[in-house]
C-alpha cells in the first residue's frame, strides 16, 4: 500500500506522542513507519520525520525518548548525533524575551493582498515579537545525519515564511531544498520562543502556524492511506477542564476540516489523537523535556490499547503490512 504518513506539530512532548504512537503501530500491527510513500512534517513532527528518514526504526523512538536501550540499528543512526544538553534549552523563555517589536510588520500589507492565502496564525506570527531562543541545537542535531544531502524517500517540511505569511513546503519536488538541518530548524522555530530561520534571505517560523498538522497537502496524490500523529488536538468530545483545552479543541477542528478535504479527495485518513487522559499526563507546557519519557510511554501504551479494542482499525492497519 502507498500509505502517506503526517507528523503534527507539538513540541517536545509532541515528539514523545509521535515516539509512542509510531511504536504502538509496529508493535502491535507491524508497520515501519520508515515504509511510509512520503512523510509530511510540521515542527516536533519535521525532527521525527527526519529522524525517521534516516534510518531510525519506531521503536527505538519511543526507546530513546524513554532512556531505554536501542537496538543495534537505532545506535548506528545515532552514533553520529550528541544529544542536546538540557541547560542549552530553556523551558519557556522569560517575560522580558518575549518583549520587542513585531517580528514582521511589513508583512501584513503582503497578507492584506491575498488573505486568502495566508492563516491567522501567520498574521499573529508576524505581529508578535520575534523569539531570541537559538534554533542552532536544532540544526546540529540534523546536520550530521544528511548533511548537504535531502534524503532519498520523500520528506516534506512545513515552515511559514514571515515576509509573506505562505507556508513552504521544503522538500517537495516544486519546493526549495535547503539543508535538512535549516529546513527542520525553520519548522520548529516556534513565534515568540525561537528566533526566525534565514534560509536564502527569508525568515522562516513554525509550521504550525499554517497548521497543526499540514494534512491537506497529501490530498489527491492517489495515496491508499493517510497515517496522521496529532499532538496538539484532542480525541473525542467529553468535557477537560484544562487550560489547554480551548487550544486542543481548535486543533481538532482544524485536524477534522482538513481531514474532510483528504478523504473527499479520495484517500481515507486514520488520526491518532491524544485522549482526555493523554493530554492530562502531556500538561499545558509542550517545551519540557521532563516529560518526554512518561509522554511516550502514556501514548505508546494508549494506542496498543485502541489497536486492541477496536477490530475495525486494527483490521484496517493490518493491510499496511505483508
Amino acid at each position: 500500500m502507498r500509505v502517506g504518513l503526517v507528523l503534527g506539530a507539538g513540541g517536545v512532548t509532541g515528539g514523545a506522542f509521535h515516539a509512542g504512537v509510531l511504536s504502538a503501530l509496529a508493535d502491535v500491527i507491524g508497520w515501519d513507519a520508515r515504509t511510509a510513500e512520503v512523510v509530511v512534517g510540521t515542527s516536533a513532527g519535521s525532527l521525527t520525520g527526519t529522524i525517521l528518514r534516516a534510518g531510525l526504526p519506531p521503536t527505538d523512538l519511543a526507546a530513546r525518548a524513554e532512556d531505554r536501550p536501542l537496538s543495534a540499528e537505532g545506535r548506528r543512526v545515532l552514533s553520529r548525533v550528541a544529544p542536546p544538553s538540557a541547560a542549552s534549552f530553556p523551558l519557556r523563555p522569560s517575560l522580558r524575551d518575549r518583549r520587542g517589536p513585531a517580528a514582521a510588520p511589513d508583512a501584513l500589507r503582503s497578507m492584506a493582498r491575498r488573505p486568502w492565502t495566508v492563516s491567522p496564525g501567520a498574521v499573529i506570527a508576524a505581529l508578535l515579537p520575534a523569539g531570541r531562543v537559538s534554533t542552532s541545537m536544532i540544526t546540529g542535531g540534523i546536520e550530521p545525519l544528511f548533511g548537504d544531502r535531502w534524503p532519498l524517500d520523500p520528506l516534506w517540511i512545513c515552515a511559514v515564511r514571515l515576509s509573506t505569511g505562505r507556508r513552504v513546503v521544503f522538500g517537495r519536488d516544486d519546493g526549495e531544498r535547503p539543508p535538512v538541518g535549516q529546513a527542520v530548524a525553520a519548522s520548529c522555530a516556534i513565534p515568540t520562543f525561537f528566533e526566525p530561520v534565514v534560509i536564502d534571505g527569508h525568515r522562516h517560523v513554525d509550521g504550525g502556524v499554517h497548521s497543526p498538522t499540514n494534512l491537506d497537502l497529501l490530498g489527491g496524490l492517489g495515496l491508499d492511506l493517510v497515517i496522521v500523529s496529532s499532538p496538539m488536538s484532542l480525541a473525542g468530545r467529553s468535557l477537560r477542564a484544562a487550560a489547554d483545552t480551548p487550544m486542543r479543541r481548535a486543533c481538532r477542528a482544524f485536524l477534522d476540516r482538513e481531514a474532510i478535504s483528504v478523504r473527499r479527495r479520495g484517500t481515507p485518513v486514520v488520526a491518532f489523537q491524544p485522549t482526555t487522559e493523554d493530554a492530562d499526563v502531556m500538561g499545558v507546557n509542550a517545551m519540557d523535556p521532563g516529560r518526554r519519557g512518561a509522554v511516550a510511554r502514556r501514548i505508546r501504551e494508549s494506542t496498543a490499547r485502541r489497536l486492541e479494542t477496536q477490530p475495525a482499525l486494527r483490521h484496517r492497519l493490518t493491510a499496511l503490512t505483508p
